[in-house]
């Protein structure tokens, strides 16, 4: 197992080294989103050891897959015999993650939490400071586990600072903690931005007529398939592209149409060569308990690839870029209406709009203002000691 130490310097002083170990539901290699984004910008001054949820396979014996994906980043993926109680798979992460402290060697350790279940089997371990970056209500999520909400209020009284992943969530939350900060989803305006520039048409969508309206991301019970297809079948001429991983639902479940097209999941590298050919972009998010709080990266990242978006009435969207008249909301009644007036305006229509208000959005900026924050709840332990291991 391959995990940076303490290094030194030319006078051969030891460097303080810094490491965070995170808890997540979500694998590093599925959809590129708020987890990456931030902890690759924090591994830029720290070692990061990113604790993924476990795999169970044919085995005899558990043991702890490591891929080294940089030299300040660390996956692990704990893999677990096929049909092993919840209880010996605590215990088992419990003594990989004790293994992983105890081998790496380090002056301040932070524990970052995605998920509360996590708890389960890392509580023990004693920290500097406590992270819980809620992402979003995992409890509304579609086969989330009967004792999430417990372990959440435990997170909370365990955390030295919480992050939420938009402003609604962080209302709804704020009273649950004394330094809470809301995080909405940040933009990479470099990347996005290539969409904006000439290049080739992939090949699983070049033969798809024009115009072209797309999705990029998770397609699970967030989606509403049923204003889908009510799209697909009002508008015939144009052309709905869909891409991503289907999650948690049955894939035969989604509507099929000549016009509808199910691409399936995508790189983040390869999102640009996409939304470079599309028209416009679309959520037609559900408006449900698993989308009440959340606040859609693809947002930012749709308007920095120079497209117009529709979206239904997502409250963080709606508070912002549909206040500000970047995006247009709809619901079932008008999508139609409002999609063609959309697709018959210039593409570049709000594109100065667009970028005055992405201007000072950044994963990078986002990291900053966190890590002050952490640092700050790191200064107020050390002058007054609390209970190590929150």
């Amino acid at each position: 197992m391959k995990i940076a130490g303490c290094k030194k310097n030319k006078s051969n002083m030891p460097i303080k080294s810094s490491i965070i170990l995170c808890f997540s539901h979500l694998r590093w290699d599925f959809v590129h989103q708020r987890p990456q984004h931030i902890l690759t910008h924090a591994s830029k001054q720290q070692q990061l050891i990113y604790f993924e949820e476990p795999v169970y396979e044919e085995i005899r014996y558990p043991s702890m897959r490591v891929n080294d994906r940089s030299a300040m980043i660390t996956i692990v993926t704990p893999v677990l015999p096929a049909g092993i109680s919840a209880t010996k798979a605590d215990a088992i992460q419990r003594r990989f993650v004790d293994q992983i402290v105890n081998s790496t060697p380090h002056d301040r350790l932070t524990k970052w939490y995605y998920t509360p279940m996590a708890l389960r089997f890392s509580d023990h371990i004693a920290c500097d400071v406590c992270v819980y970056d809620c992402m979003d209500e995992l409890s509304a999520f579609k086969n989330a586990p009967a004792e999430l909400t417990q372990m959440e209020k435990a997170l909370f009284q365990r955390a030295d600072v919480v992050f939420t992943g938009g402003q609604s969530l962080y209302e709804a939350k704020r009273s649950l903690h004394k330094s809470i900060f809301p995080f909405p989803s940040s933009i990479d305006v470099a990347h996005f931005h290539k969409a904006r520039e000439p290049g080739d048409d992939p090949v699983d969508q070049a033969d798809i007529p024009h115009p072209r309206v797309g999705f990029f991301g998770v397609i699970d019970e967030r989606l509403d398939v049923e204003m889908i297809a009510q799209a697909a079948a009002a508008m015939p001429d144009v052309h709905f592209v869909m891409l991503g991983p289907v999650v948690k639902i049955d894939p035969l479940s989604l509507p099929s149409a000549s016009n509808l097209h199910w691409l399936g999941a995508k790189s983040y590298a390869d999102l640009p060569r996409y939304l470079r050919h599309w028209s416009a972009g679309w959520m037609p998010f559900a408006l449900n308990e698993a989308t009440r709080y959340i606040s859609p990266t693809k947002t930012p990242e749709f308007l920095a690839a120079g497209l117009p978006v529709v979206s239904t009435a997502i409250v963080d969207v709606v508070r912002t870029y549909g206040a500000e008249g970047l995006v247009d909301i709809v619901d079932a009644e008008d999508i139609e209406t409002k999609l063609r007036s959309l697709l018959s305006r210039p593409r570049n229509f709000l594109l100065k709009e667009v970028d005055a208000y992405l201007a000072n959005m950044s994963w990078e900026r986002t990291w900053d203002a966190m890590a002050a924050h952490i640092q700050r709840a790191y200064a107020m332990k050390s002058i007054v000691p609390l209970r190590r291991g929150a």
